[in-house]
């Protein structure tokens, strides 16, 4: 059942798996500032809740997200000064540093267009399943813009040469060619996409949810550290897995399955 907080997302958990999906399909689930801190709060109460071991974002209707809302921008460019809109800017850019700082997993379920500051927003994700019709693009550049805020993670998720191309060209791009890019980790076909993508975050959420949370600190903890202090982390939480209880069970289990072979 969806939560009744929320107006402009859908926030619904089952079998460990927070769905929130965008809820604005008559304007393509376009970003504004409510729906940013709509997402915002339900982070922040998938973090807290036990029950919740993956987040799966999705959007309604035939679009993932078409971007920010335009009609809200062009509001904020001609009413408000610098600093207000540079704090607009800024709630954005703190979601997605919310996104990559929360403890669980988040998944990406992309369907229909992917554009801008939508396609930052599944890339801002740890995974991104895609169906076989998605469409993603980068398009500011024709509006005289740039993708400023999520260039950081189309850069991550690609070479150098193919991040300058996607944003400077501005073309969009399907499914298959997404996922060899670095963008897309599956491709689902379009007809079983929604139980496809489902599933993907059901299987997701069995694995241990002690080793998911620290596989994502480790790997993002690693990101532009020297080397010998990566490999140092990586030992410290190594320490931590193998005295969790999770680990301890797992290989008691592990050991007793091969005697008893």
């Amino acid at each position: 059942m969806n939560d009744p907080a929320f107006t402009r997302i859908r926030y619904e958990v089952e079998d460990a798996v927070a769905t929130l999906t965008l809820d604005r399909p008559e304007k393509r689930n376009a970003l504004d500032n409510e729906t940013i801190a709509e997402l915002a709060a339900a982070l922040e109460r998938a973090a807290r809740d036990p029950q919740v071991r993956v987040l799966l974002l999705r959007g309604a209707g035939p679009d993932f997200c078409a971007g920010a809302d335009l009609a809200a921008l062009e509001r904020m460019a001609t009413t408000a000064g610098p600093l207000d809109n540079l704090a607009d800017a800024a709630a954005f850019g703190d979601l997605l540093v919310r996104m990559r700082r929360h403890p669980k997993p988040i998944i990406a379920a992309v369907h229909g267009h992917a554009f801008a500051g939508g396609a930052g927003l599944a890339t801002a994700c740890d995974l991104v399943v895609a169906s076989e019709d998605a469409v993603f693009g980068y398009p500011e550049i024709r509006l005289g813009c740039l993708p400023a805020i999520v260039m950081l993670f189309n850069r991550r998720a690609t070479t150098e040469k193919v991040a300058f191309e996607l944003v400077a060209r501005g073309e969009r791009i399907g499914a298959r060619d997404a996922e060899r890019a670095g963008l897309v980790n599956r491709v689902f076909a379009a007809a079983t996409f929604e139980q496809d993508a489902r599933e993907y975050a059901r299987e997701l959420a069995r694995q241990p949810p002690g080793a998911l949370q620290l596989i994502k600190r480790l790997l993002y903890g690693m990101d532009g550290a020297p080397f010998e202090e990566a490999i140092a982390r990586g030992a410290e939480v190594n320490v931590l897995a193998r005295l969790g209880e999770e680990a301890r069970a797992g290989i008691r289990e592990f050991l007793a399955h091969r005697r008893g072979r």
